[in-house]
């Protein structure tokens, strides 16, 4: 039985319509067809626990890095009841999933950053936490698997989000100095200061299908550069065509190409 075909079991019957050409179709086709519109290829943005029951063999991940979540601090108006909001609305700690598992029997360290909460902003303990895996990944000689999915940097936590850029930047080069594969899969949205930094220090750069992918906003940057952008600007298909991505990989082959990848790496090392 295929990892599909397992989560066929568990779903809950229902109907969904695409946000993109409002096709109703039921939740079983939906799932079926790994979280996309059968008919015009629409990908539902999945939560970090999904996509992870996607990728890894079965009964293989191990979370790792919990126990951390996020503090007011900085007593910004609103902050405290958004985390609470999306505390209850997705189960977790955080806006990143970290842990070990297997893949196709390759071991592997990964993070998955979960759209549902708070648009996966990255504040002090998403940084905390991807660097932690980065260290432990490290003394573990595993290789890491990152899919980025964000907003940017946490405005709530000022100047401290932005520092953890630097601060997962460094993680990741040691990994790097000490011989150890980082494969980044670029998931829609990746944006700000996540694709400023780790999302595109990636030995290997993966990128879902039409996945919105930029730093600054497409008005931010025709203002700045005076200029009238591609219809497909800051798209995955635009970045593969400039050298940005190295492959846009479907869903469907997603956990195969990373099997592929994962072991001709160790086979070289």
């Amino acid at each position: 039985m295929s990892l599909i075909d397992d989560l066929l079991l568990h779903i809950t019957p229902g109907r969904v319509t695409c946000k993109k050409c409002g096709y109703v179709d039921t939740v079983y086709r939906v799932v079926k067809n790994y979280y996309a519109c059968p008919k015009c290829g629409y990908y539902y943005r999945l939560g970090a626990r999904d996509r992870i029951n996607l990728l890894v063999d079965k009964k293989s991940f191990r979370e790792l890095c919990t126990g951390l979540g996020s503090k007011d601090f900085l007593q910004f108006p609103g902050y405290q009841e958004k985390l609470d909001k999306a505390r209850n609305a997705t189960k977790e700690e955080e806006a990143v999933v970290c842990g070990t598992a297997s893949i196709e029997g390759n071991p592997v360290a990964l993070f998955v950053m979960d759209s549902k909460f708070m648009m996966a902003s990255m504040g002090s303990v998403v940084g905390e936490k991807i660097t932690r895996l980065f260290e432990y990944a490290q003394a573990h000689s595993l290789p890491v698997i990152g899919f980025t999915a964000s907003g940017g940097a946490r405005m709530q936590e000022g100047v401290i989000s932005l520092m953890q850029m630097a601060k997962i930047s460094g993680a990741v080069k040691n990994h790097s100095n000490a011989g150890l594969l980082y494969i980044t899969v670029l998931t829609d949205p990746t944006t700000g200061g996540v694709t400023a930094s780790f999302a595109m220090q990636g030995d290997i750069i993966l990128a879902e299908p039409r996945a919105l992918v930029g730093f600054a906003g497409r008005r931010v940057v025709e203002q700045t550069t005076k200029s009238k952008l591609p219809d497909n600007f800051q798209s995955a298909e635009f970045l593969l065509a400039h050298g940005f991505v190295d492959a846009i990989v479907p869903r469907s082959e997603l956990r195969s190409t990373l099997a592929e990848l994962l072991t001709i790496h160790k086979r070289s090392v």
